[in-house]
């Protein structure tokens, strides 16, 4: 039986729409996935067609792909199975309501909105509709994330209390970012690090200790943190404090911390020296996710008998000569970035008519952005109201 194919609309061309849609193409059976088969049917930029258009070639798009310079054009082609939504995170809302309006299945970065409203809003408008959302915590679909995961519903670390995760950029924001005006610190972007990196901690903690829990028991977590701004008033440090209510049974309420920041260094040398970026703890030992937390390799596992076992976790691709990564990152020669997991999942959820993730559902995203809000008014950071606004639709 061949393959069913699922056609892909790209809405934005920036770097991490390259990074999908190069991943998109990748030939599935290249990861042992035979079901289906991607394809990219259209891509669309604000900035014209013809940005488009040379998207589609970079990425190496078939021929037949169509340029849209609208999103509200793109929309409308009636071909389209999935829309990927490739925008800094203040467009998400309204390039999201628009793709929804327009009865169109979506896959959203992350993070999925700017405040809880906003991605509430877009849930009941998904239900509504009957249509398939899922945001696009790519690293939540990750074998490596699976086996993490397993590990803790197992039993093997005992009662699983505390998890520590870390995800910081080793930049110098004032050279880097020298006019301000970057998606990582322009707060008319939403800017910081809360939004774009704090995340990938997040998701860390919720997928271990609460993700892990039987649906009916997951309770949403108590929040402390402390926020340290940047001179545009976005966030540079955050660090959070979470404590999960749990029964006596599965061992008490479990805590995490999870902490980012746009200038530390987590990783120094790039070789994995300074230690694990994640550590999931139970009462008879330890799981260890190396960094970058975000597209993680390699894990450790510590237990109190002695057992050390250290697995690694190489990204599938297509081999010698191909090369993939974000932005100036690079991969090692032969492996997909990785997005193409989350890509599967919603191809998958279309095809058997799920309407949302498996591994990361709507309610669950609005439980997170509800920690990212709290956080947010512990220290008094707003985003300008054009962008935490729940009108639609509003021009940015």
């Amino acid at each position: 039986m061949s393959p069913t194919e699922i056609r892909w609309g790209i809405l934005a061309t920036g770097g991490i729409a390259k990074s999908f849609t190069v991943d998109l193409l990748i030939d599935p059976k290249t990861r042992g996935v035979n079901t289906l088969k991607h394809t990219v049917l259209a891509a669309a930029s604000s900035s014209g067609a013809s940005r488009a258009q040379d998207f589609l070639k970079d990425c190496g798009a078939p021929a037949s792909a169509k340029a849209y310079g609208s999103y509200d054009e793109f929309v409308k082609d009636p071909n389209i199975d999935i829309i990927y939504v490739a925008t800094p995170h203040s467009h998400h809302y309204q390039n999201t309501m628009l793709c929804l309006d327009a009865g169109k299945n979506v896959l959203c970065e992350k993070a999925f909105t700017v405040n809880t409203a906003q991605t509430k809003a877009l849930t009941k408008k998904a239900r509504e509709k009957n249509l398939f959302l899922m945001e696009a915590v790519w690293t939540r679909y990750f074998p490596l994330s699976i086996y993490v995961r397993d590990v803790v519903t197992s039993g093997k670390l005992g009662k699983v209390t505390r998890v520590i995760a870390d995800n910081p950029i080793c930049s110098d924001p004032e050279k880097t970012f020298a006019d301000d005006a970057h998606r990582m610190v322009n707060k008319d972007l939403a800017g910081g690090a809360l939004l774009d990196l704090g995340i990938y901690s997040l998701t860390w903690c919720f997928q271990t200790l609460y993700h892990t829990q039987p649906p009916a028991e997951r309770k949403p977590p108590s929040v402390v943190s402390s926020l340290k701004k940047y001179r545009t008033g976005a966030d540079e440090m955050t660090s959070i404090l979470l404590s999960f209510p749990r029964s006596p049974e599965a061992g008490g309420d479990a805590h995490a911390i999870a902490t980012t920041s746009i200038r530390i260094p987590s990783d120094p040398d790039k070789k994995g020296t300074a230690g694990p970026a994640v550590r999931i703890q139970g009462d008879k030992g330890e799981v260890q996710v190396f960094p970058p937390p975000f597209r993680p390799t390699r894990t450790r596992m510590v237990l109190s008998d002695g057992t050390v076992e250290d697995k690694q976790f190489p990204q599938p691709g297509p081999g010698k000569g191909f090369f993939s990564g974000f932005g100036k990152n690079k991969n090692p020669e032969g492996e997909g970035h990785g997005m193409f997991w989350e890509a599967d999942e919603a191809g998958n959820a279309f095809l058997e008519g799920r309407k949302e993730g498996k591994f990361l559902g709507l309610d669950e995203s609005i439980v997170i952005m509800e920690v990212m809000d709290e956080v947010r008014k512990q220290s008094g950071l707003r985003y300008p109201e054009k962008i935490e606004t729940l009108d639609y639709p509003v021009q940015l």
